[in-house]
């Protein structure tokens, strides 16, 4: 058995074409949905980049070992490379190889992790400045059209490497692994032609989380609206076109894994072979008129498109739980085996219907970034997300009627019930994977007790 794993970066899960949701043109992860199984309710435990790829690798939530935020923000503590997985196939005799940004460890690249070939997309980015030393972007975060031929882009360059290393690896007898860790549709997004005008900013419709009044929302809602400068911005004028440039990306990224499953379809191995494909987190992408991800966690940037091609499973849509970062680890000794170096804190993912457990519900956390430090924590069930914010008011959202989450009901006095519940069952699972809050006599009291300030009070400034 091989095993391919593609990761996009900051891939909203309605913005697949296969999910029907949105008009994407993703014709390439179309047909891998067609032979996979595809995970509806797929989430992942921390909504940043280098927290979730060092989940992937350890089958560890990032809290648990203090990965709470990029650590090129605030330095947190080393992945022990001792952890991870592909060690164990690097010692078996694996091929093991990893194409795109490593963003994992500052002063280590893959190799130290359990891969053998490492090709950085830092070698793109030094073709880039040589190659088009005088290429112009306009936009800031909101993005532009690439001045970058489609072939020289990140996207088809990080696939035209990872041809290359699976050509190389299915000509071998042994057993490999081979990660693409692409950085689009990360913005800012520049989308090359022809996918540059590829859609109509004029016909994409507002996220269900657009006009958010911010209404019994905790201030650091509002205040990125500020911090990033859209709090003005409307949708006809500012997000529509980012979105349409977003979804150009989101395409462009479709052909360019087009180029690695083909390759490997060739290859005659593709029933030999796990395919994986998903992405960190989501992005915000003017939904509730914000940008990029961090102190929310709405389900724009918590859901995550989740497929898994396994040899011999049938093909199907799943809408159990599941949490990609911490279940994929979880299933890989049954998959490929191997021993985990450290227990995983995720379940194996149910390839066969009459394996699903039945999750009741997931849980999620944040820890703010580059505007401060803000913690939050989120348990969803298929109809309410509750989220626990340490140090301001609370949220409780009905997801059945307000898909937006728009409407915070946590002071609704009907819910009480549901509210204690939720957060009991919030701290259980906090404390099972070994969050560092956990450990507070001080927050026990708050969340299991409810002496948290409701938000009309909060208001009002008084107790």
């Amino acid at each position: 058995m091989n095993f391919l794993l593609i990761n996009a970066d900051q891939l909203r899960h309605d913005a697949v074409g296969y999910r029907g949701l949105r008009d994407v043109k993703t014709p390439n992860l179309d047909r891998l949905a067609r032979e996979s199984v595809d995970f509806r309710e797929g989430f992942t435990p921390l909504p940043v980049c280098s927290p979730a790829r060092q989940s992937i690798l350890s089958g560890r939530h990032p809290d648990s070992f203090g990965a709470q935020w990029n650590y090129d923000f605030i330095p947190t503590p080393r992945l022990d490379p001792a952890w991870c997985w592909p060690r164990a196939l690097e010692s078996r005799g694996w091929n093991t190889g990893y194409v795109g940004s490593f963003h994992v460890a500052p002063e280590r690249d893959a190799r130290p992790y359990g891969y053998r070939d490492f090709i950085s997309s830092a070698e793109h980015k030094k073709l880039l400045s040589e190659k088009y030393p005088g290429a112009v972007y306009s936009g800031g975060w909101f993005g532009c059209p690439s001045p970058i031929p489609l072939e020289d882009s990140a996207t088809h360059w990080t696939a035209g490497k990872a041809v290359s290393l699976l050509e190389k690896y299915v000509s071998s007898d042994r057993p490999w692994h081979l990660w693409v860790d692409f950085e689009e549709p990360h913005l800012p997004c520049r989308p090359s032609a022809p996918f540059d005008a590829m859609y109509d900013p004029a016909s994409i419709a507002p996220w269900p989380g657009y006009g958010d009044d911010f209404h019994d929302k905790p201030y650091i809602h509002r205040q990125q609206t500020w911090s990033w400068d859209t709090d003005a911005c409307t949708w006809e004028r500012d997000f529509a076109p980012m979105v349409a440039r977003y979804f150009g990306v989101v395409s462009q990224l479709d052909d360019a894994i087009g180029r690695i499953l083909d390759c490997l379809r060739r290859s005659g191995k593709w029933d030999d072979t796990v395919v994986v494909f998903t992405s960190d987190h989501g992005d915000m992408c003017g939904s509730h008129q914000m940008l990029d991800k961090h102190y929310v966690l709405y389900d724009d940037i918590l859901r995550v498109p989740f497929l898994v091609k396994y040899p011999g499973a049938a093909p199907r849509v799943s809408g159990e739980f599941v949490q990609n970062t911490l279940d994929l680890p979880a299933s890989l000794p049954a998959w490929l085996g191997i021993d985990l170096p450290v227990p995983s804190h995720g379940r194996p993912l149910p390839l066969a219907a009459e394996e699903e457990k039945g999750r009741r519900e997931i849980v999620s956390t944040s820890n703010g970034q580059q505007f401060g430090l803000y913690t939050a924590r989120a348990i969803r069930t298929k109809k309410w997300k509750y989220v626990w914010n340490l140090t301001d008011v609370d949220e409780l959202y009905d997801l059945e009627s307000d898909p937006g989450e728009k409407e915070n009901r946590v002071s609704d006095p009907s819910l009480r019930e549901l509210l204690a519940d939720l957060r009991r069952r919030l701290w259980d699972d906090l404390a099972a994977h070994g969050d560092p809050f956990t450990g507070s006599a001080w927050l026990r009291h708050q969340l299991l007790d409810g002496r948290i300030v409701p938000p009309e009070l909060a208001r009002k400034g008084t107790s």
